[in-house]
């Protein structure tokens, strides 16, 4: 997938004509849709085009359980094309976006939504408000995460990674620990997959980071306090605690900004991020964010 071109223009458009509705009259599914139910998805495919010689998979994983429904709203209304725009000034090539939709596999009727990859602002904008905003989660403390780490790990192929030996993005939002260990009986159950045993987290992690760069975003610091100390222990530096939901996609687009060294500095990045119409508080909680993982990268090229 990912065929036809971006228009900023026609996405703000799309986004404007929604700015104020509730969450429920935007995100209108009762239950997975079909097209976006993994089981039997031989592959989620980014692909060169004559459009899109350079293309660039980017996956959000977005956590649709109870306290997580604030983000993919934000993306719905107003945020997304501001990420693409960052992108787009940066000279990132060819992005092409694919969104999953992440619950509780224990717990939940669709613990795992998957869209496709898409270059267009009204597919991106069909699969994004396809996803059915569930609001389960079990209440353990813990989220099926590493379902959808397997499912990119064994079920997306990208041109970027196949033909230049560059590896996607994943951006995975959520305020839970992953489950320790994904069983295969859940990998038959949601995805139709028949492998031999049950799978550890960091088994997963560890096949999905041959093709993506891989970010966990926790919304605030609050919610930061129960799940950071274990993600960290998985990503490392590529664990991004924000101060608030309404940073996501402006992190996301730093952080890759960051990986591409198209910033030299933080003060550089907060004048890219300016562009979007990024200013004042937001801006500057933004760059905060960043710092972390900014320091991170800028020491790596010293």
């Amino acid at each position: 997938m990912g065929f036809g071109n971006y228009s900023l223009t026609a996405h703000d458009a799309l986004l404007k004509k929604r700015s104020n509705l509730p969450r429920q009259e935007i995100f209108k599914q009762v239950q997975c849709h079909p097209l976006m139910n993994p089981k039997g998805v031989r592959l989620r495919e980014s692909r060169d085009s004559a459009d899109h010689p350079q293309s660039q998979g980017v996956v959000f994983a977005l956590d649709v359980t109870g306290s997580m429904g604030e983000i993919p709203r934000l993306l719905a209304t107003s945020q997304l094309p501001k990420f693409m725009k960052v992108l787009m000034d940066c000279q990132i090539p060819d992005p092409q976006i694919l969104f999953m939709a992440v619950g509780d596999a224990i717990s939940d009727n669709a613990p795992l939504q998957v869209g496709q990859f898409e270059s267009t602002a009204e597919l991106m904008d069909k699969w994004l408000t396809y996803s059915y905003l569930e609001g389960g989660g079990g209440g353990s403390g813990e989220e099926s995460y590493e379902l959808g780490m397997y499912f990119l790990s064994m079920h997306t192929e990208m041109d970027c990674m196949v033909k230049r030996q560059k590896r996607g993005y994943l951006f995975m939002t959520g305020d839970e620990n992953p489950y320790p260990t994904l069983s295969r009986h859940i990998i038959e159950t949601v995805i139709g997959d028949s492998v031999d045993e049950d799978l550890s987290c960091e088994e997963i992690l560890a096949e999905l980071q041959k093709s993506y760069v891989p970010f966990f975003i926790i919304p605030d610091r609050q919610r930061a306090k129960r799940c950071e100390r274990r993600w960290r222990d998985l990503l490392g530096d590529n664990v991004l605690c924000l101060e608030s939901p309404a940073e996501v996609c402006f992190a996301a687009a730093g952080a890759i900004l960051l990986c591409e060294s198209r910033v030299s500095s933080l003060t550089e990045l907060a004048e890219t991020l300016e562009k979007t119409g990024l200013t004042g508080e937001l801006k500057n909680s933004v760059i905060r964010s960043l710092t972390p993982f900014a320091e991170v990268i800028f020491n790596r090229s010293l």
